[in-house]
């Protein structure tokens, strides 16, 4: 899983790098200079998965896709990696009035669908349509609110754990201030299972944003390219037979969200000491040593090997070895 994923997550992550080198045309490009691409015109030819009933080449538009969800993931999981964290610190180690302010405030937020509360905040940051770096902002800022609740009660969880610790008792007689207590002994103990949420949050993020842009609330064609709203633009093409303007761009929804999410799955595998112990289990009986055991130590063999000691040996109960 975790090689089929890494695979997968490489691929997406290279094409939107690239995306200028390895698209044909531009997101927004409706001729060369052969003249016009036409409205859905089928795969084949110069445009080898056809054209948007818009008349943008699919191929283009999937591969500047990738670009945009990978700005997006960016921005988003980094704003509520930090702002989470922080918030989950501080109200851990701290506790009192602010942890209860703090938990009732992200268990409302909690309590919110994430699609609708990411369309919400949509609409009032940027009235639900923007250019390529507001729609993003838009859009990450959207996530980000969705997200923060999930960081901040892991780590504050894990703060509240660990603040019990000798270690910290330790460091806390020793006169360290709160801060450095905080920040060096706290917080790297704290954030083991980010790296798990963060590559799960991240295909929460390519389905959010194309939530968003399916229901109207996205990024606008001219200004980039998002695979949610050429979806949305593809619906009444599939009633009309025209099924390549929705294929491509849901196939790469579909393959984004299953590689990383392979991903998250197997690092939680590797995570779990449990799944560690029963592997190294399973390869130790993979091969059998060929020993017997009496009271006292291990029976050895004689020159004749195992078979001429059990032919020729005889055990009394007391468990002495007797040789003819």
């Amino acid at each position: 899983m975790l090689v089929a994923g890494l695979v997968i997550t490489a691929v997406f992550v290279l094409t939107a790098i690239f995306a200028p080198v390895i698209a044909p045309f531009g997101f927004s490009q409706l001729r060369d200079a052969d003249g016009a691409f036409g409205a859905q015109q089928p795969p084949g030819g110069a445009h080898l998965l056809g054209t948007t009933a818009g008349g943008y080449d699919v191929l283009s538009r999937v591969i500047w896709g990738a670009q945009t969800a990978l700005f997006v993931i960016i921005v988003a999981v980094i704003l509520s990696i930090f702002a989470g964290v922080l918030l989950g610190l501080l109200s851990g180690y701290f506790g009192g009035w602010l942890d209860r302010i703090l938990v009732v405030v992200s268990d409302a937020v909690y309590a919110f669908p994430s699609l609708l509360l990411a369309i919400v905040m949509s609409i009032v940051i940027s009235g639900g349509k923007s250019n390529l770096i507001g729609g993003i902002l838009a859009a990450a800022i959207s996530i980000t609110v969705v997200f923060i609740p999930q960081y901040f009660r892991v780590i504050r969880a894990e703060t509240v754990r660990i603040k019990a610790e000798a270690y910290v008792e330790s460091a806390r007689v020793l006169g360290a201030s709160n801060g450095r207590i905080m920040f060096r002994h706290v917080l790297r103990n704290a954030t083991r299972t980010l790296p798990l949420i963060f590559t799960l949050n991240s295909s929460e993020a390519i389905l959010t944003l194309a939530g968003l842009g399916f229901l109207g609330f996205g990024i606008e064609p001219t200004a980039a390219s998002e695979w949610g709203f050429d979806l949305n633009k593809a619906v009444s093409d599939v009633t009309s037979g025209i099924w390549w303007t929705s294929l491509f761009p849901g196939l790469a929804i579909v393959l984004v969200v299953l590689g990383i999410t392979l991903v998250g799955e197997s690092l939680n595998d590797l995570a779990d000491p449990r799944l560690r112990g029963r592997r190294a289990v399973a390869q130790a009986a993979g091969v059998v040593a060929e020993t017997s055991v009496v009271p006292g130590g291990v029976l050895t063999a004689g020159p004749g090997g195992l078979d001429g000691l059990e032919d020729q040996a005889t055990h009394p109960s007391d468990g002495l070895e007797a040789r003819p």
